[in-house]
């Protein structure tokens, strides 16, 4: 853990929050790729000590979204709410007076994401589970409707860098996708990196900038190729097979169409994430494997 110099600025962060208390220390999170994630220990006026994380949102995100912090602060309102593992959320803060960029103050979850589970298809039935739970919420029980519907729902541009034609032919030909299934909320990106554990069971789910509503195959899809990278072939098959049990009318007849959409998008920034030689082979392999399947499946 890598301490970070007092920084009177995420003091006065905490001081709106809590005036009677006192930051003490802080140090950056691991994992955060969109946002700059940064733990927060906090003295209260009792003496007893919190911890609360603090999420800045990156340019990307702010572009696509200028009010993403006051959006994923009322997501995880509603989803506690609704009796998910999720953050408590505490307070955002979009006007810049403290911070240049916005912000969203939420719950310090203990646990850790799991990459090397002692039992893979364990591990990817409960994420199965977890991801169903998340689907199968009522979104008329929900004021969510300041999320944007995702954009795959209607149009979305075939990557030109994965250099597959038959992914990139298969995919113009169909696009958009008419939905066979209701809209549900969407994670947006529901991957074993952003599911903490603690004792075996998962603790929280984070992340959810990325959050949208549309058709459940967009996340089913993504899941099953960051599972098959994650724990290999047998644990992607559990967690689909999984799924089904707890969401048994979902229609994935397209499911093929979305495992090409997942692997276009993921596949085209795999360069990007300066893996080792290695590991990039192996992704690269099992991204072919996958995208065969998809494709025999048509």
């Amino acid at each position: 853990m890598v301490m970070l110099p007092l920084n009177p600025q995420l003091a006065q962060v905490v001081h709106r929050l809590m005036p009677q208390s006192r930051l003490l220390r802080s140090w950056p999170l691991k994992g955060g790729v969109s946002a700059q994630v940064t733990a927060l220990e906090i003295e209260q006026p009792d003496g007893q000590l919190c911890r609360l994380v603090i999420r800045q949102h990156g340019e990307a995100d702010r572009q696509r979204n200028p009010q993403i912090a006051a959006h994923e602060f009322r997501l995880l309102q509603a989803l506690r709410c609704a009796g998910l593992p999720v953050p408590t959320p505490y307070a955002f803060d979009e006007s810049g007076t403290i911070l240049p960029t916005p912000y969203v103050l939420v719950e310090f979850i203990d646990g850790a994401p799991e990459f090397a589970p002692a039992d893979p298809i364990a591990c990817a039935r409960q994420l199965a589970e977890q991801l169903a739970q998340i689907h199968n919420l009522d979104l008329d029980q929900l004021d969510l409707s300041f999320l944007a519907q995702h954009p795959a729902m209607t149009t979305y541009p075939v990557s030109e860098l994965l250099g597959d034609e038959r992914l990139r032919a298969t995919l113009t030909a169909v696009w958009p996708l008419s939905p066979l299934n209701a809209p549900v909320l969407l994670h947006g990106d529901f991957w074993p990196g952003n599911v903490l554990w603690r004792d075996g069971q998962v603790a929280a789910v984070m992340d959810w900038e990325d959050a949208a509503v549309g058709d459940s195959l967009i996340d089913l899809a993504n899941s099953r190729l960051e599972i098959l990278w994650a724990f290999g072939v047998e644990a992607m098959k559990a967690f689909k097979q999984h799924y089904q049990t707890q969401r048994t009318l979902t229609n994935i007849t397209q499911l093929p169409y979305w495992d090409l959409f997942a692997a276009q998008r993921s596949g085209a920034k795999l360069g990007g994430w300066r893996l080792d030689t290695a590991t990039e082979t192996r992704l690269r392999g099992q991204l072919h494997l996958f995208i065969t399947q998809a494709l025999e499946m048509l």
